[in-house]
């Protein structure tokens, strides 16, 4: 899995510009499932298992990442842009970043401390402030390198550090994608339904589709979450800690998950000798948020990998989590019988 999620971390994909990003994953899964890509964008695998069931099980994970969109370019060759996702500002200024499918490299300006005003020093800045500067002298040499609507990324090379810890940009939701393709490389117990889906980061919308093509009776999320171990974070807080295993979540601000689902995960967890945590706040939301109301309604259940800096240029995760996320969702796959999902 480590392969994968360093070779998918280097890959740009911002939502909506998620193709790189599907192409390795199609090249990745090779003749281990049968692929297919909606009109939005979600790749849509089907993996036979040693056995079938009535009911389906769907499995997600998102491609796309939170990064930047060009929306002007000024008479000296400075692009300005918005965000796309959730970004703090505060964390551009001086940040290198790729734009476009050429990846332009640039860096993210700002006013000089020097002659900032009090006002304007003590403010997270806002991407009004902000600009890309790609080392044009004017529009028209920008406009032969990058167009309004160009995408750009965040220029950070994946790097292993620590106590086997993981460094990189678009682990939410890489891990996820990794951890998948993991599984359709794999032998699994009943026939599966895997989406990587597009358009997480700007409201999970690759996942309504994919959920009402497949039709799922039940499914999983593959995603990671904020891990708040962090000094001067106390309680339920932290959210939780890396090193703490996979991450099943109760609640969050999309979704109330299924009780019985949740309850079996850690029946599962227990049996198998898996490591788990869950999450102890509620906060964010992710691809369940619109599977689980998909049509008549699907029973669904998140499985997180916990990760520190989550929507910055340096995400940090624990790769034993990964692991353990890995074992948790197999063991799911056996463990969900068709009568769960009445």
């Amino acid at each position: 899995m480590l392969d994968d999620m360093l070779r998918l971390c280097s890959i740009p994909g911002v939502s909506g510009c998620e193709h790189a990003v599907r192409e390795y994953i199609v090249s990745a899964v090779g003749g281990c499932g049968a692929c297919s890509t909606d009109a939005l964008g979600n790749l849509i695998v089907f993996k036979k298992g040693k056995k079938s069931r009535q009911k389906k099980l769907m499995l997600a994970a998102h491609m796309d990442e939170v990064g930047l969109i060009v929306v002007y370019i000024t008479d000296e060759g400075f692009l300005k842009f918005t965000t796309v996702g959730g970004i703090v500002t505060g964390i551009l200024p001086g940040k290198r970043v790729l734009v476009g499918d050429g990846k332009v490299p640039g860096v993210i300006g700002i006013k000089p401390v020097h002659l900032a005003d009090k006002k304007e020093a003590s403010e997270v800045p806002g991407a009004d402030s902000l600009y890309i500067d790609i080392g044009a002298s004017s529009r028209e040499q920008a406009e032969k390198a990058v167009g309004v609507g160009d995408c750009a990324v965040f220029d950070s090379d994946p790097v292993e550090f620590g106590d086997g810890l993981l460094k990189a940009r678009a682990l939410d939701d890489r891990c996820g994608c990794a951890v998948l393709l993991d599984l359709i490389r794999s032998e699994i117990p009943y026939d599966t339904w895997f989406a990587f889906t597009v358009q997480e980061e700007i409201g999970l919308r690759g996942a309504s589709a994919a959920a009402f093509r497949i039709e799922p009776d039940f499914a999983v999320v593959v995603e990671t979450t904020t891990a708040a171990d962090l000094p001067g974070v106390e309680g339920e807080k932290r959210v939780c800690a890396l090193g703490g295993g996979a991450v099943v979540s109760f609640m969050d601000k999309t979704t109330l998950y299924d009780r019985k689902l949740y309850d079996m995960a850690f029946r599962l967890g227990k049996a198998e000798a898996i490591k788990m945590q869950t999450k102890t706040l509620v906060a964010g939301g992710n691809d369940a948020g619109s599977i689980h109301r998909s049509r008549g309604g699907v029973k669904t259940l998140t499985v997180s990998v916990p990760c520190r800096y989550l929507h910055s240029p340096a995400c940090v995760v624990s790769l034993s989590d990964v692991r353990e996320v890995r074992k948790l969702v197999y063991a799911l796959i056996g463990g969900m019988t068709d009568d769960q999902a009445h």
